[in-house]
């Protein structure tokens, strides 16, 4: 049986007292890859900002499986992050923020964090144009920049709100075949928030369905039959 790195028993999320999701109960191993799915309006973002610990759950419980001694640590990478053209930032300062969390407040990173920044730009395929400015980059490429930050943070999951939004179908692939690699060769566990049905289908292992309260949950192969996605789509068009 898989390593487990992430619980969720009976959870119910919302804010503001409205419950939008409950009744959550699902597994995510360490080293796997999980992609959620769901309309707009159907609690993807909630769920994300609850497992994050951005927001509070309503009911139930969120168990994070991190070594003994130590926290479990979420790499994020955000829709899309917009910086005031006014400050000069490049791609590499951005991905070192990555590591400010390990290096603590008011430090500033070392020679060796530094390094490891550069490394993880180099991964991401991000290298040739860190030292550019972030405004001035590419969609594709500010979303390069953006995992080379979250893989700066040394991740136990990494954690994809959309990173492909407002990206051209090119860019896309490149992108999803690189998280995809990175997962392979790193058994970095992956969550991957998205409405590409075809990206699921070659990418991912496993997928959370969300809709209207309800979620759904198994394997891409248990979920992608005709019958199962008939069932599913039924459900999404009432």
């Amino acid at each position: 049986m898989s390593e487990p790195l992430l619980t969720l028993d009976q959870l119910a999320i919302g804010y503001d007292g409205h419950v939008v999701l409950s009744g959550i109960s699902l597994v995510i191993s360490r080293g796997s890859f999980t992609a959620l799915l769901g309309a707009n309006g159907t609690g993807k973002s909630t769920l994300l900002k609850t497992i994050l610990g951005l927001q509070p759950a309503v009911a139930g419980r969120i168990e994070l499986h991190a070594a003994p001694g130590r926290a479990l640590i979420f790499g994020y990478v955000p829709q899309a992050t917009q910086f005031d053209p006014l400050y000069p930032l490049t791609g590499f300062d951005v991905a070192l923020m990555g590591a400010y969390g390990r290096v603590g407040p008011g430090r500033w990173p070392g020679r060796g964090e530094r390094d490891f920044v550069r490394d993880c730009l180099q991964a991401t395929g991000a290298a040739g144009f860190a030292d550019r400015k972030f405004s001035q980059l590419s969609g594709g490429q500010k979303q390069r920049v953006l995992i080379a930050r979250a893989l700066a943070a040394r991740p136990d999951i990494l954690v994809l709100d959309e990173p492909t939004a407002g990206v051209d179908v090119k860019a896309t692939r490149v992108l999803l075949e690189f998280i995809t690699q990175i997962h392979q060769e790193r058994s970095l566990t992956v969550l991957l928030v998205t409405h590409d049905l075809p990206l699921v289908r070659k990418h991912a292992q496993r997928i959370l369905w969300l809709h209207d309260g309800r979620a759904l949950h198994g394997t891409v192969a248990e979920l992608f039959t005709p019958e199962r996605m008939a069932e599913i789509f039924e459900v999404e068009a009432g």
